[in-house]
């Protein structure tokens, strides 16, 4: 015979009546742990998975990029081989094409691309960014990039690669719903520190380049993030090309004491050179710049063509052309090839430049920068001949590049990584924040965000033109007397 339970003791039915919610909610409880815990969360390994696949795919995007960027430029060479007068034909209708191809729905694509990449940034809106780093506009980018290389533009392709690196693993987030403004950041500033990794090989920099220039700040939830697509995407680079130098490997000294007078030189000499470069390419309405624009606004494609035209005269002045990227001329630069002494390199390539940026074709100016001031660096070197002149050239290829972009450490871990060089740290990295604070004298604000700026500019002042436009129609409905249902019930007489 079953025993009474003890008086006040709950009965077998009850004590499971009350088990069965304290399961459900711990049930509840644990699932909640697990969607909230970083580590078990299929949410969050979702967005891990994006981040490494987008990432892979940007560095095979870089590799292939890095090589038809080369064989574009090669084709170019052979032609210019064939004839000196190739370019006066092909350059300028190389550049007023672009113009025209840039001018309509393309129109993101044109410069370098990065300050599309932090305007995107900046601007939390999915619209705006989608305009900005559509997989329409990546591809774009390096079609128009490599037609600009083909016709012998001097420009680089480290800044587009930035921009597509952003693009793609935008598009990739977007199409996978991860398109909110938190996520959507995350996924642009990605994959413009993969892109610059995978196109120069260097992961530290592209590291780098993404915490000083592309976010301004150091956000440690985002880290990780760039840390890791900078890892996969270096991965697929190391993999596919090896592990290579830029520039080669460099094992070259600047003992302290009165070498050090190269530091200052280069430091001041190449750092207001790149600031007045930068100055040059940014929009303005004074003096020359003010002259370019309102000359480039009434003809945009005449205009280029007539600065492919400049780049081609300029470039009768030197012996190996300022055309393409200046990689070839910087390395053979700083190797002190025989053929390398070119008077005045640096000065005329810097032209160069110039010109391809008035003329607003698709294309960056790292590369390019590296080779002005490696010409510069050694032009300084002719003064100081009890100093390497290896190091001098290298101390003005980080200087120049310093002024240009006002960014110090990205310029002295790019450098460090090009030329696999670690013993010229301390020299490089007093050059490049020398160079930088001359850079400020002449341009007050760095290019790539006075760039970015205009890009935001233009979009608020054509949100600004859209809601004006509305708001004139809804006038002019209202004056009509095409007022709302409510207006007209409020109208009705009672």
């Amino acid at each position: 015979m079953t025993p009474d339970p003890a008086p006040g003791a709950p009965s077998s039915k009850s004590a499971s009546h009350h088990s069965a919610p304290r399961s459900r909610v711990y049930g509840r409880y644990l699932g909640r742990r697990i969607h909230s815990s970083e580590w078990l969360s299929p949410r969050q390994w979702q967005r891990r998975i994006l981040f490494w696949s987008g990432a892979i795919i940007v560095g095979l995007a870089a590799v292939g990029f890095a090589w038809a960027s080369d064989a574009a430029y090669a084709q170019f060479s052979r032609l210019v081989q064939h004839g000196r007068f190739w370019p006066f034909i092909v350059t300028p209708a190389v550049f007023a094409f672009l113009s025209w191809a840039t001018s309509g729905p393309l129109k993101a694509t044109r410069g370098s691309g990065i300050p599309q990449a932090i305007a995107a940034l900046q601007v939390e809106n999915e619209r705006f960014r989608h305009g900005l780093l559509s997989l329409k506009v990546a591809i774009g980018k390096m079609a128009l990039t490599l037609l600009a290389l083909l016709g012998g533009a001097s420009v680089g392709r480290e800044g587009p690669t930035v921009h597509v690196g952003a693009g793609l693993l935008y598009t990739l987030g977007r199409r996978f719903g991860l398109a909110d403004a938190a996520s959507a950041g995350r996924f642009i500033l990605a994959g413009s520190a993969a892109g610059l990794a995978a196109a120069f090989n260097t992961p530290l920099a592209g590291v780098v380049f993404a915490i000083e220039e592309m976010s301004g700040a150091f956000e440690h939830r985002m880290s990780g993030v760039i840390l890791t697509a900078v890892i996969m995407s270096g991965v697929v680079s190391l993999g596919i090309l090896g592990n290579y130098a830029y520039f080669g490997r460099f094992d070259i000294v600047l003992p302290l004491g009165r070498a050090w007078i190269a530091v200052v030189a280069c430091g001041l000499v190449c750092g207001l050179m790149g600031g007045l470069y930068a100055r040059l390419i940014q929009p303005g309405s004074r003096g020359i710049v003010g002259w370019v624009a309102a000359t480039r606004g009434r003809n945009p494609v005449l205009f280029a063509a007539g600065c492919g035209l400049a780049l081609v005269l300029l470039s009768q002045l030197t012996h190996h052309g300022l055309y393409g990227t200046g990689y070839a001329q910087a390395k053979s630069i700083l190797q002190q090839d025989d053929d390398a002494a070119v008077p005045f390199f640096g000065i005329l390539k810097m032209l160069g430049n110039i010109a391809c940026s008035w003329a607003g074709i698709p294309g960056g100016f790292f590369s390019p920068s590296l080779a002005v001031g490696a010409g510069l660096g050694q032009n300084i070197s002719h003064f100081l001949p009890a100093i390497d002149p290896s190091a001098v050239v290298l101390l003005g290829m980080t200087a120049y590049l310093a002024g240009v972009t006002q960014a110090p450490l990205t310029s002295t871990v790019i450098s460090m990584e090009l030329t696999a060089n670690q013993q010229m740290v301390l020299p490089i990295m007093a050059a490049a924040l020398l160079a930088r604070a001359a850079s400020a004298l002449v341009c007050r604000k760095p290019v790539y965000r006075a760039l970015a700026d205009v890009v935001v500019k233009a979009y608020e002042q054509e949100t600004q033109r859209q809601h004006g436009h509305r708001d004139a129609e809804a006038h002019e409905v209202a004056a009509r007397g095409g007022v709302t249902g409510h207006a007209v019930a409020e109208q009705k007489p009672h």
